[in-house]
């Protein structure tokens, strides 16, 4: 297992995520360790690829890709990945980068972005990884104060009871189909939270699961007619303390405690509207904060989500482990014939065992999560955000200490860009319609 850290910060938890791009606290790269290109004999540039990726709380990243020798726990590979030069979010202030853990994504934009590197460390004709015959998924939840990614697979005593698996109705996000959200005390006296105008068997909101978004994030608008009712203007009214959400994922229902999404410590309610033109949700922390999820990506164009409800007596791992268990695998046959939105099937079992690769993951302040990695040639380390909804790993660099065969080669605007200048921009100007594109909704 992987150890990571958790953090978060006040702009995120009480910000809507409507307000994109209007951070008040900049960000400073002298907090940040840096990657010195200079001090790896294997880095490789290559300056022909450049990215541009904006995020949904509003964060903005640019650089180019680079190749080099990649660690996670105990594996290691030669990988793709992202040399960040331009930030512009507070939420990377004390970090170093960012590791997203989601699907390539298709297109010209997966063609300019780095290999996802669990992708990269699975690739059997990789001859430079550890890790080809790693099983291509990966596990993850949290507690209030740890958090742990499995590699692999999942550690059964993670979990209470049967992991049930629903297809994605994505290729390249891991999103699946929510029925219902109910709010109450109970499930029987609870609230319906989505009211369809057409009710019937499609009707389904997508959903992300993410662990880079802090909270449950639900529709602020009637998402153009598909619904009769605002549900978070209804959570709000119907708000109290103690009670519970019940989301429905594959025809189960799935409960998040009271103490899942409310923030004793900060006193701080971790539920928010979606910004307009958003047309799903964004299922956050609060949500792996109940369950181990699980990330199957074995079936290239059927990405699969396991869930179990977590077993809260399970201590997450303070360092990197390798653990053989029993193999729990999707029914595949069975979810093939599905659309994700219509029923779960519990696991199906072998006799064969797996290998998975514990990892801790650090967590500070209860909504966000961080793991160290190294890169380079000795290896230099890290400590990146974790991130499900995103699919690139990036480390920061001070692009003017960059040494100037690689400068001369990087487009003009790379060189030059602000940041700092483009998010003054961006509050007057929006670009949420592009931003909603790049999260799979239209």
């Amino acid at each position: 297992a992987i150890a990571m850290q958790r953090v978060a910060s006040a702009a995120v938890l009480l910000a809507s995520l409507g307000a994109c791009g209007a951070f008040h606290t900049p960000y400073r790269p002298e907090q940040s360790r840096h990657f010195d290109v200079t001090k790896s004999s294997t880095f490789s540039p290559i300056t022909t690829k450049v990215f541009d990726l904006h995020y949904a709380d509003g964060s903005h990243l640019k650089g180019f890709n680079g190749v080099d020798q990649v660690w996670l726990g105990d594996y290691k590979c030669t990988a793709p990945f992202g040399v960040i030069t331009d930030c512009n979010s507070p939420d990377f202030n004390g970090v170093d980068g960012i590791l997203g853990f989601g699907l390539p994504k298709a297109g010209q934009e997966g063609r300019e972005l780095p290999t996802p590197i669990l992708f990269a460390m699975t690739d059997q004709e990789n001859k430079a990884s550890n890790a080809r015959d790693l099983t291509r998924k990966f596990s993850f939840f949290s507690t209030d104060t740890d958090a742990e990614v499995q590699l692999g697979g999942y550690d059964p005593a993670t979990t209470v009871g049967e992991m049930w698996y629903t297809p994605c109705l994505s290729e390249t996000d891991f999103i699946v189909g929510v029925t219902s959200v109910r709010f109450g005390h109970d499930f029987d006296n609870s609230k319906e939270l989505l009211h369809f105008s057409d009710p019937g068997s499609s009707s389904y909101l997508p959903a992300i699961m993410d662990s880079g978004t802090s909270c449950l994030v639900m529709p602020g608008d009637t998402l153009g007619g598909k619904l009769t009712n605002v549900p978070f203007n209804d959570f709000t009214t119907l708000w109290e303390e103690g009670k519970s959400f019940w989301l429905e994922i594959g025809g189960r229902q799935w409960r998040v405690p009271f103490s899942s999404w409310f923030l004793a410590r900060t006193n701080q309610t971790c539920v928010q509207p979606s910004p307009a033109g958003m047309q799903g949700l964004l299922v956050g922390d609060v949500f792996f904060r109940s369950f181990m999820v699980e990330f199957d990506m074995t079936q290239r164009e059927r990405p699969i989500i396991g869930i179990a409800p977590l077993n809260t007596k399970y201590a997450p791992v303070r360092a990197a482990e390798l653990g053989t268990f029993e193999l729990h695998h999707a029914p595949v046959s069975k979810l093939q014939l599905l659309r994700g939105e219509e029923t779960m099937f519990p696991a199906e079992h072998t006799q064969r065992l797996t290998q998975v690769d514990q990892i801790p993951i650090f967590n500070k302040k209860g909504t966000q999560y961080f793991m160290d990695v190294g890169v380079g040639t000795p290896k230099q380390p890290f400590t990146v955000i974790f991130d499900t909804g995103s699919a690139v790993l990036g480390v920061f660099v001070v692009k003017h200490d960059l040494p100037m065969s690689i400068r001369a080669q990087l487009p003009d605007d790379v060189m030059s860009e602000n940041l700092a200048l483009e998010q003054t921009r961006a509050r007057s100007g929006g670009g949420l319609g592009a931003l909603m594109g790049m999260l799979g909704y239209t």
